[in-house]
């Protein structure tokens, strides 16, 4: 499959398909009903790179570390970092489809935020279009965030169009410890509340400590991060690393494993969130100014205690979904 119009035939003549890019989050999800794969990876081209706009038009095959390659190479990135999968294999179609992020969603947000246009084929085969490639577009209905994060279950993302930044000259990250739950979700509550412009600001927590992350980048990112360490408190160790690469690779890497689940909360939630990943034995990556975070847990861990000792925040098996029975957190109707 290499166009729009195969993939359109190809839906409108089979049953039920499941998209399939790198394959690198394939039990997402859940088992689901038996479907037959669709792969994307035949539409694998950069259609367009507008430079001068900051934006660009990419088929969903597209692995997301090309793209970042091509970006690179004219000073830009997409600003999407979420863990690549075995052999960096995930596709631009499958981190859309997936709501996929890294730790840079604390300054430039989720996918939602960056996608400015969308092709995608329904399950009929017609062909639409949602947006434009132009960063200002309001006409209409937004269909591209409503198929981001909707994994597939309303169509193939064919082509999507995404707003890029420039990509920093330089990085730099300040790093504290603690192993008290309370210091480390107030040390990175703190942080958040300050006029930083930090684009990282993420919490650690393996094996009964943690560690509170704020990354810095441009040409000004030891000095900023520098500024930020005289003004961090309640933490042991504070030291600035840079570079840095190594570190936020580590930290993308915690949000996989045999059993992730992903918990959907406040910010405010943090210390609950260290705490019952600490009693299940797991690790935690956590996206601390979003109330966001990733538990890596045993496989063999008990999710349903889990949740309840988070209750009633959502918690949404990722890694592992496949082989646990309730992987989706229980819709409350309302009243």
């Amino acid at each position: 499959m290499r166009s729009l119009q195969e993939a359109a035939a190809a839906i409108r003549e089979s049953g039920p398909v499941r998209p399939r890019g790198g394959g690198t989050k394939l039990g997402w999800g859940g088992r689901g009903e038996p479907a037959a794969d669709l792969d994307t990876r035949g539409l694998n081209r950069i259609l367009e790179h507008n430079v001068g706009d900051f934006t660009a038009v990419l088929e969903a095959g597209v692995p997301l570390v090309e793209a970042q390659a091509a970006f690179a190479a004219e000073g830009q990135m997409l600003a999407l970092d979420p863990p690549l999968g075995a052999g960096d294999a995930a596709t631009i179609g499958g981190v859309m489809a997936t709501g996929d992020s890294g730790p840079l969603r604390h300054r430039y947000g989720g996918v939602r935020d960056l996608v400015v246009g969308m092709t995608v084929v329904l399950s009929d085969g017609t062909i639409a279009k949602s947006g434009g490639k132009v960063i200002k577009n309001v006409a209409g209905y937004d269909l591209a965030k409503l198929f981001a994060g909707s994994y597939g279950t309303l169509g193939l993302i064919a082509r999507v169009a995404v707003r890029l930044h420039p990509a920093p000259a330089a990085t730099a990250t300040v790093v504290g410890t603690s192993d008290d739950p309370d210091q480390i979700a107030a040390a990175a509550g703190a942080l958040a509340r300050l006029p930083l412009e930090a684009d990282c600001l993420d919490v650690a927590w393996e094996d009964g400590a943690g560690r509170v992350l704020v990354r810095f980048g441009g040409a000004a990112a030891e000095q900023q991060a520098q500024a930020a360490r005289e003004r961090i408190e309640g933490l042991a160790d504070v030291e600035i690393v840079a570079p840095d690469d190594d570190l936020w690779a580590h930290r993308r890497a915690a949000q996989r494993g045999e059993l992730v689940v992903k918990v959907s909360g406040r910010p405010t939630d943090l210390p609950r969130v260290l705490r019952a990943a600490q009693a299940a034995g797991g690790t935690v990556a956590s996206r601390a100014a979003l109330g966001l975070s990733w538990i890596a847990l045993p496989a063999r861990a008990d999710i349903a205690d889990l949740r309840a000792r988070l209750a009633p925040r959502a918690c949404t098996v990722l890694d592992g979904a496949d082989r646990v029975d309730d992987p989706w957190p229980p819709v409350d109707p309302g009243r």
